[in-house]
Formats: structure tokens, sequence, C-alpha cells
């Protein structure tokens, strides 16, 4: 298993904790889109966050989009997750990179910005998604998802999300933390993780050092008593497709369709979110018309 998440239960209930490596994750995306170094922090906190909200929110085939809009440098980033860890994004400047901030790291609040929203859309298989809003609270993106869970879902929580990029734009690590307070914990045991949270470092350092998530699940809640829940995979995975693209043609205008034919003798189509190229044919698109024409 390269990229995992570990979900699990801290002291009898009092808190749940979600650690995850998601390292190739974030590197395909980076991949895919060729994104420079703010960008590709930007995305991965994103996609990280989306990935630890998904797998604790989502269940079954239930899925969720996350969309941050900060009007920074990056644009907007879209992300989509489900419930098995499945992950997917983009954003609309990946060729942004910024001088490092004070701290001398990626200045991430600075790319994406902080005059904006983060909105989370879940698809619960209903006739209507369901659509909670926050504005951001600070642009790093682990404090932004913190604030979406306490205003949006009510759930207390501590999110972290980082990622390490080298000179040359790859990522080198990637990975989060999240943590959700639940109803029967006491102010001490939330004393002490607010302490300890004060104290470890972020997690990209930790997986530097070769850390796993259940070694960081150890240093968040040292003497508490931890049970592993479940591992589960994560990973960056499309579900796009010729098909899929054809129908979308298919419901636009015939004329429109008409016109790719006689001008273009073809179409290119491109998925957003991974890049991926789709040729379409004369052939094709004259197939695509007649079944517009029939609907």
């Amino acid at each position: 298993m390269a990229d995992y998440l570990v979900k699990s239960l801290i002291d009898d209930g009092m808190f749940r904790a979600y650690v995850v490596d998601a390292t190739d994750m974030v590197a395909e995306a980076q991949q895919r889109h060729d994104t420079w170094s703010a960008a590709t922090a930007a995305l991965g906190r994103t996609m990280i966050g989306t990935t630890l909200l998904a797998t604790s929110l989502m269940k079954g085939d239930e899925k969720l989009t996350v969309k941050v809009d900060g009007h920074g440098p990056v644009g907007a980033i879209v992300v989509d997750g489900n419930a098995n860890g499945e992950v997917k994004g983009y954003l609309q400047y990946p060729h942004t990179s910024l001088a490092l901030n004070e701290k001398h790291k990626i200045d991430v609040r600075k790319a994406v910005g902080v005059n904006g929203m983060l909105t989370v859309t879940k698809d619960l298989g209903l006739s209507q998604p369901y659509t909670g809003q926050v504005p951001l609270v600070s642009g790093e993106l682990g404090e932004d998802f913190t604030y979406y869970l306490a205003k949006s879902e009510q759930i207390p929580s501590s999110v972290g999300v980082s990622v390490f990029v080298q000179p040359n734009n790859t990522v080198k690590v990637a990975g989060g933390f999240m943590i959700q307070v639940m109803p029967g914990a006491s102010d001490e045991a939330i004393a002490r993780l607010e302490e300890r949270l004060k104290e470890v470092p972020m997690v990209s350092e930790l997986l530097l050092d070769g850390q796993t998530p259940e070694d960081i699940l150890q240093l968040l809640f040292k003497d508490e008593k931890i049970k592993i829940l479940q591992k589960m995979p994560v990973s960056f995975k499309c579900d796009c497709s010729k098909d899929r693209f054809a129908k979308a043609l298919a419901s636009i205008q015939p004329k429109a369709i008409q016109e790719m034919i006689d001008e273009d003798h073809g179409a290119e189509a491109v998925c957003h979110f991974c890049g991926t190229k789709y040729e379409f044919s004369e052939d094709d698109l004259k197939d695509i018309l007649v079944k517009a024409q029939a609907d």
C-alpha cells in the first residue's frame, strides 16, 4: 500500500483521528497539471483536506466537491472526493510560484488569497445536492477546513495539511491529519490535545523523517488509548472517459456540432481534472449529431 489513510478512535471515543500519507496522490496531480511550487502546495493541501472530509463524512457511493476561491494568484481550486479515498482536482492557474514567506516556506496564504469562500457540495444520491459554505479565514487551508467543520458540520476539529515541494516543483511528501472532538471528550483531554498540537511538527516534516500515519497518531496521542478502526488506500483517480465526453457533446445544440464537422472536421476534449485528451473524428461527430437530433 503506497498512499493510505488510517481511521482511529482515541480514549474510548473522546476523539476520532484520521492521518493520511498522500504523497503519490499529490505527486500525480502535480505531474498531470504541471503545477509550479505555490500552485502545487495549494492544490495538494486542498486534495488532502478533501480526502479527510470525504472519508469521514461520506458513505458508500456518496461524494463531495470542495471549491476554494480566495481570489489569489492560483485562482479557483476544485477537488472531488469520495468515501473510497479516490480524489481528483485542478486549479485555474497551475504555473504559479511566489517568493517564500517570512518563515521561508511556500506562501500558500498569498497563493490562495483570503477574500473568498470555501464551498463543500455533497452528492448524497438525492434529488438535490447539499452545499455548505464558509469564508476563508486563513488561506493556509488547514485552518479553513477546520472552520468549515465547526461552522457547517458542527464538529469541533483540528485539520493539518502539508506538502513538501522540491526545487524542481516535484512533490517529496504530502499528508495531513484531522482530529474530531466527540461529545464525550473531557476538558482535560481537549486541553492536552491542544498543547500537543502546538508542539507537533507539520505532517510533511514527519513524513520526511520516515514516520508513518500510525507513528504520527502515536505522536499526537502519546498516553491515550488508540484504537485503529481502518486502514484504506487513497489515490488520484479520475472517472472521465471518451463516452462521457461524447454524451456531453450530444447535449449541446446540433448546430454547434455541425459547425465542428464543417469547420474543424473533428474536435478535441480535455478533462479539467486529469488533463486527458480525447479526440473526436469527423465520423465520431456525425454519430453524436445523429444522437443529438434524435433526442
